[in-house]
Parts: structure tokens; C-alpha cells; sequence
């Protein structure tokens, strides 16, 4: 079996909402599936600030955090990040910032990896978010598997990035789209496609 860990980092709940569906997705596809969230750094008080942020952290609350170990046992990685300033948020790269003991034991080499975001607008960051979030994996010697436009559901109207899943909250007036869920299950399924014949390769190998 595929083990698939979906790690995110989500405030309000947009990029949750991705998570979701790629979690569902990838278990469809036959994966074993890990959905966890990344610790959260801001001060309670900001937290408590912001009624939207508030709500999304105590709807979340029974979510396990993500820990080395998932990193470890998942032979698929999908990060979710919403756009900090055209940058993943300090929360996530927190996290991944601390995976430094299994880069060096390789073990993060030749695990498929690919990654989701949400912006306030259109053009608020995605690219440049998940294109950063790759120069990691690069380092990893990770297998960066974006979807490209390898389905009909990329050409969509709110879909068409090829670096992965991005959707647009219009200033945290929407959430994804029904598209944007669309896109995401497609990327959970073709990473794992991609991961479980790279397993079956280096098994029979």
C-alpha cells in the first residue's frame, strides 16, 4: 500500500478544505492516508483576534499535528500552504525547517511530493508560493509531481495552474470551488499513481 501524508497549514480554513479533499482523494485511489496540520505560531491573542481564524482553530482542534514521523512513513508528501507575501506561510516552513535529521539520513530521497495553496486574489502569490515551496524538495531529492495539464479539469475557469492546485478567496469572502476540489482530487491521484509505481519499480528492482 501507498502511505500518503497531507500536511497543510491553513487559518481561516481554505487551504483545510483542500486538505480535505486531497486526504479523500488519495484514500480512494487505495492509499493509506495521514491528513495533519502544521503547529500554529501565532501569539492566542492574534489567534482570538480575528473571529474567522478563531473558528477554523477550534473547528480543527481534534487534528493531529504533523510530526517527522509522517514525514518519515509517507511515501507521498502533499503540503498545503496558504500565501504569505508570495511565500508559503512561516508555519509550514517551521515544520519543514525541522526535517533536517532525515534529509540527512536520506531519508527523504525518491518520495513523490507535490503541493496545493490559496490566495486572497487572483494573482496573489501561487506560483511563487509553490515554486518555493519546491526549491525544498529539490534539496530532499524528492520527485516533484505537479498536474501539470495532464486533465481536462486543469483547463477549467478557476483552475489552470500547472504548478499545483491554487484557489482564490476573494478576501476570505469564498472558499474553494467546486473545480478547485476537482483539481485537488486530481493531483492526490495522480501523486499517488506516480508514487505506487515508482514503489513497484524499486521493489521488482
Amino acid at each position: 500500500m501507498t502511505n500518503v501524508a497531507v500536511i497543510y497549514y491553513s487559518s481561516t480554513g481554505n487551504v483545510y478544505q483542500l486538505a480535505q479533499e486531497a486526504a479523500l482523494a488519495a484514500e480512494k485511489a487505495g492509499a493509506e492516508v495521514r491528513l495533519r496540520k502544521a503547529a500554529e505560531l501565532a501569539p492566542a491573542a492574534v489567534v482570538a483576534g480575528k473571529k474567522e481564524w478563531a473558528d477554523h482553530a477550534a473547528a480543527t482542534a481534534h487534528i493531529a499535528e504533523a510530526s517527522l514521523d509522517d514525514l518519515d512513513w509517507a511515501d507521498v508528501l502533499l503540503f498545503g500552504t496558504p500565501t504569505r507575501f508570495g511565500l508559503p506561510a512561516a508555519q509550514l516552513k517551521q515544520f519543514i525547517d525541522t526535517a533536517g535529521g532525515l534529509w540527512f539520513q536520506h531519508k527523504l530521497e525518491n518520495k513523490v511530493v507535490s503541493s496545493f495553496t490559496s490566495t486572497s486574489t487572483q494573482h496573489g502569490g501561487q506560483e511563487s508560493t509553490l515554486l518555493a515551496l519546491n526549491n525544498t524538495f529539490y534539496h530532499w531529492g524528492a520527485i516533484i509531481v505537479a498536474p501539470g495539464y495532464a486533465d481536462q479539469v486543469q483547463f477549467g475557469e478557476t483552475n489552470g495552474n500547472p504548478y499545483g492546485t491554487s484557489s482564490v478567496s476573494n478576501h476570505g469572502h469564498s472558499g474553494p470551488t467546486e473545480e478547485n476540489l476537482a483539481a485537488m482530487a486530481f493531483q492526490a491521484r495522480r501523486s499517488v499513481e506516480i508514487a505506487s509505481a515508482l514503489k513497484r519499480g524499486f521493489e521488482s528492482a
